[in-house]
């Protein structure tokens, strides 16, 4: 038996304060990987914040991802009825069901906020959505994941040409998917526009399908709810006609805004300990980059972040 497995006979709630434990150690671990690469990120795109207000919204970040961690984890090990019986309410449902009712597909924008996996059985409700899958590290890992998802309704194929086609020919057929656009993508499947202000290399797949499509985006989100008990999910309409611009760049810097307007809502509930800008133009990777080097930019990009507000 798949070790992992074992998170199937433990309560969600011991889950979740076991959890809540190790994010207070990882806290008094300020050098630790997942709090440097969270105090970086809050750095690049909250420049203005004090030391303590960075502190407190590092270390509200840290148990909320812990959490999620935990409870995607719990989801994989459960059958998917489990997962959608956490659910308590669904904000904007209509916008949902609207854009499954488009003719030409609809596509899910779901950035790494929140517990997108109990997300993702939920909304397995509504069809048979064909998803981009990327294998885990460590195989143990990698086959719990694939048997937690192969439960789901869902057609899992994998990251490359071949899938990007099924995911195409699905929304064709006036099917739907679910993408992650807010992976750092290979070079030659990205552009380089702002993310909360910092200009950064995004992903153009969820705007070429957009493109050549038509499809309907609606952004989705599941949030922990503020007592613990069940997550919430939250509809979002992205219907700004410069999401379908045909112009990747244009169409990619109005889909990192929609994201930001779906993260700012519940911006401790978002994956900050992901290495999201590892590939910046000018500095490269701040991940790697020394102090000097990283407030230098932090300086000049804050400069020029405001003179574009003023310009526009």
């Amino acid at each position: 038996m798949n070790p992992y497995h074992i998170f199937k006979y433990v309560p969600l709630s011991v889950l979740q304060m076991l959890a809540r434990f190790v994010a207070w150690i990882i806290m008094w671990l300020p050098n630790s990987s997942l709090v440097r690469t969270i105090k970086i990120n809050m750095a690049l795109i909250t420049p203005k914040l004090s030391e303590s207000q960075k502190q407190t919204l590092v270390k509200d970040i840290v148990r909320h991802q812990c959490l999620s961690s935990v409870e995607s984890i719990k989801s994989w090990a459960m059958l998917p009825e489990w997962s959608i019986a956490q659910i308590c309410d669904v904000h904007n449902k209509d916008i949902l069901l609207e854009g499954l009712a488009n003719p030409n597909g609809m596509l899910a924008i779901v950035p790494h906020l929140g517990t997108w996996e109990m997300m993702n059985a939920w909304l397995n409700q509504f069809g048979a959505p064909t998803i981009m899958y990327k294998p885990v590290k460590g195989n143990i890992t990698n086959n719990f994941v694939l048997q937690g998802r192969a439960r789901l309704n869902a057609t899992l194929v994998p990251t490359d040409g071949s899938g990007v086609k099924a995911v195409f020919k699905t929304l064709k057929q006036g099917g739907f998917s679910i993408v992650l656009p807010d992976h750092v993508p290979d070079p030659s499947g990205g552009v380089v526009v702002p993310f909360f202000g910092v200009k950064t290399l995004t992903s153009t797949l969820a705007s070429k399908l957009a493109s050549k499509t038509k499809c309907a985006l609606v952004g989705i989100s599941c949030i922990r709810r503020d007592d613990g008990r069940g997550f919430d999910i939250y509809c979002y309409k992205l219907d700004d006609p410069t999401l379908y611009d045909r112009d990747a760049s244009i169409a990619a810097d109005a889909l990192n805004r929609a994201m930001e307007n779906m993260i700012t809502d519940n911006f401790n509930h978002y994956m900050w300990g992901y290495r999201r800008f590892k590939n910046l133009p000018v500095l490269g990777n701040p991940y790697r980059a020394s102090e000097t080097a990283l407030a230098d930019f932090i300086r000049v990009n804050q400069a020029e972040h405001r003179n574009d507000s003023v310009d526009t």
